[in-house]
């Protein structure tokens, strides 16, 4: 019996599909979900998210958010999630530079606009490793 698998992001839906597996970054470590898995609500990290369907890996980098196993289906719902054949290593890499030019003014940013930009240096830096990674 296959998992069902719905990421959902504030931009909208960017994976449904069922799977054999799922491995989420949570914040104490990776889980793994298979089938038949104990209900579960947890928080993930940013990290790299792995799908398997059919013998096939697939990864995807994942923001912070929130994952829930219940049966066997796993909802993730996440600040950014992006396949990593999808990323653009230019845009990451522009978005890190403008990340850490308003950071240099940290002390005078609020403390959502630091966590914000922290959050988006974060996920940029994850999407550059993946996709490098693929080479």
């Amino acid at each position: 019996m296959p998992l069902v698998l719905e990421i959902v992001t504030p931009a909208g839906r960017v994976y449904s599909d069922t799977v054999d597996s799922v491995v989420l970054p949570t914040m104490s470590g990776e889980v793994g979900v298979l089938p038949g898995h104990i209900p579960l609500l947890t928080r993930l990290d940013a990290g790299e998210l792995r799908v398997a369907k059919e013998g096939i890996v697939e990864s995807l980098a994942c923001g912070s958010g929130f994952a829930e196993v219940d049966g066997d289906k796993v909802s993730v719902l996440a600040e950014q999630a992006i396949n990593v054949a999808s990323i653009d290593e230019a845009a990451a890499e522009k978005a890190i530079a403008r990340a850490q030019e308003a950071l240099k003014n940290r002390e005078n940013l609020p403390s959502d606009e630091l966590e914000l930009l922290e959050s988006v240096m974060k996920f940029a830096y994850i999407q550059l490793d993946l996709k490098r990674q693929r080479r």
